[in-house]
Parts: structure tokens; C-alpha cells; sequence
């Protein structure tokens, strides 16, 4: 590990960008299937429970968005870390570690879905107005870590022994 990281901000900041496409479009793909599924075979958006909806917002997106970065990150890095130079370092590269990592990283995403779908069902009621200002520190504590600190380090990386670092043909 290294104790002073010098990856600039600019890299950081067009990794999450690019990453954040990548879930975009991946959400874009799951809506366009799931409506046409719809529309086709049911004829129509059928009424969901908020159980429902918040068991369909966890397994076709976060868990599946969490099993590819996983994915990624242990083969190499995301999409977006890869285009902006960046590496993942493991103080003992596994997957397991890989997926601590990710389910950290994702986690306020999914606290952010439980709070828009609870909302939705309840009127935002105080609820999902604490899940959403979880959602949003956390967020925001886990961002001025991996920017702010000398190691760029952050729980994700502290808890699964890894840190984000420039890629070793960029140090050269």
C-alpha cells in the first residue's frame, strides 16, 4: 500500500463518470427489456407490492451491478479505472475480497433504493427521509475518502485490503 497515493482527481473523477455510464446503460437495457416484457406478455405494468419492488430493484440491479464490478475489479479493474489509468492492488488478491469491496462500494445505491421505493408507497414519509440522508452521507463520506485522504483509501478499500493506485505503466 502505498501511504501517499498521487492519483489526481481529474482520474478519479472520470473513472466514476465512466463507471457511472456503464450502470446507466445497463439500467437503460433492463428498462427497455423489462417494458417490452411487459407490454408483450402482460399487456400492460402490472401492480407491485413495495416488497416486490424493492426485491426487483436489489436482484436486477444492484446485486447484478455488484456481481460485475466484483467481476471486473478482480480480473483487472472497471471499465472506468482501466480508462482513466487506474488499478486495483490487493494485499491478497481474491474474489471474496473483490466482492466485500463492491458490496461496500454499492451499498448507499441500494439504501438510496430503498428509501426512493419506501417513499413511493408512503408519501416519503421519515422513513425513506432517513434512508435518503444515509444513502446521500454515506455517499458523500465514502467520495471525500477515496479524494481527500494521502492513501485515497476508503472504507470499501480498508475493509477488503485493497487500494486504488495508478496503473504501474503510468508511474513509469
Amino acid at each position: 500500500m502505498q501511504q501517499n497515493n498521487p492519483i489526481p482527481f481529474t482520474a478519479r473523477i472520470k473513472e466514476l463518470c465512466i463507471d457511472w455510464l456503464v450502470i446507466s446503460a445497463y439500467l437503460l437495457c433492463l428498462f427497455a427489456v423489462s417494458m417490452a416484457c411487459y407490454f408483450m406478455m402482460l399487456g400492460g405494468i402490472p401492480t407491485f407490492s413495495e416488497l416486490h419492488s424493492q426485491l426487483i430493484a436489489t436482484f436486477a440491479s444492484v446485486l447484478v451491478v455488484v456481481a460485475l464490478f466484483t467481476y471486473l475489479d478482480f480480473k483487472g479493474g472497471s471499465i472506468g479505472k482501466r480508462t482513466a489509468e487506474l488499478e486495483i492492488y490487493f494485499t491478497h488478491r481474491s474474489f471474496s475480497r473483490s466482492f466485500v469491496r463492491n458490496s461496500v462500494k454499492f451499498f448507499p445505491w441500494q439504501i438510496g433504493h430503498m428509501a426512493v421505493i419506501h417513499g413511493v408507497y408512503t408519501e416519503f414519509d421519515t422513513m425513506s427521509i432517513v434512508l435518503s440522508l444515509i444513502s446521500c452521507i454515506l455517499l458523500v463520506i465514502m467520495f471525500l475518502m477515496g479524494t481527500m485522504r494521502r492513501d485515497r483509501r476508503h472504507l470499501r478499500d480498508m475493509l477488503a485490503g485493497t487500494q486504488v493506485q495508478l496503473a504501474k505503466r503510468k508511474q513509469e
